[in-house]
């Protein structure tokens, strides 16, 4: 499987490629993950590593987590998070794991949650059409009758008003125009979902 590991979204910016056009970018903060715990297929039924991502306050985490850290003897972390891999003996509880393992041109598969809208109608939700706004018609946004006569239930599945966002969303095939090790930063280009300051999981593309 690939690598994977958690960033902070920066925000949107235009950037150059090297014909001279813009295209819209994402600016990525990656900051090192640490690894908690290795899993083996003997002990644990498959092979992975535990990483995890952002400082925290002791004060923070519960008392099996604290002791979970405590026997790794790492330094707590705010989110923890497993990745599988092919070869969990290349990796040591402690090691840290950073923006190098990204290079420009690859391309990354992102995952984030949506920006949340709140409760929404059938027209901003699922792009219904408008009824006539004509003389007689009052009930321009209604989302119309919501099933066949005599049917007595609404069909499971039925498109109607309801939460709208706050959705799992996976972008695929993003490529990396910039790695800055320096300051952290991979700039992705195009969109992912999220708002800024929004917790992503940038993950190698398994072609």
């Amino acid at each position: 499987m690939a690598l994977a590991l958690l960033g902070k979204k920066v925000g949107m910016t235009q950037w150059f490629d090297g014909e001279g056009r813009a295209v819209a970018a994402t600016v990525v903060q990656v900051e090192p993950s640490v690894v908690v715990q290795v899993k083996r297929p003997k002990s644990d039924g498959y092979a992975a590593i535990q990483l995890g991502y952002g400082e925290t306050k002791e004060s923070r985490l519960t008392k099996p987590l604290l002791g979970h850290f405590r026997k790794a003897g790492v330094a707590v972390r705010r989110k923890l998070y497993e990745v599988r891999v092919d070869d969990p003996d290349a990796f040591e509880v402690g090691q840290e794991l950073g923006i190098e393992v990204f290079s420009e041109g690859e391309l990354v598969d992102v995952t984030g949650t949506s920006k949340g809208h709140g409760f929404q109608g059938t027209i901003k939700r699922w792009g219904f059409s408008y009824r006539p706004k004509s003389h007689g018609h009052k009930l321009i946004r209604r989302p119309g009758t919501s099933g066949p006569m005599g049917l007595r239930k609404v069909v499971k599945g039925k498109k109607m008003p309801g939460h709208y966002g706050t959705e799992t969303v996976t972008v695929r095939n993003l490529e990396i125009l910039k790695v800055d090790k320096e300051r952290g930063l991979l700039v992705l280009r195009g969109s992912v979902p999220g708002p800024r300051k929004g917790i992503l999981k940038i993950r190698k593309h398994d072609a």
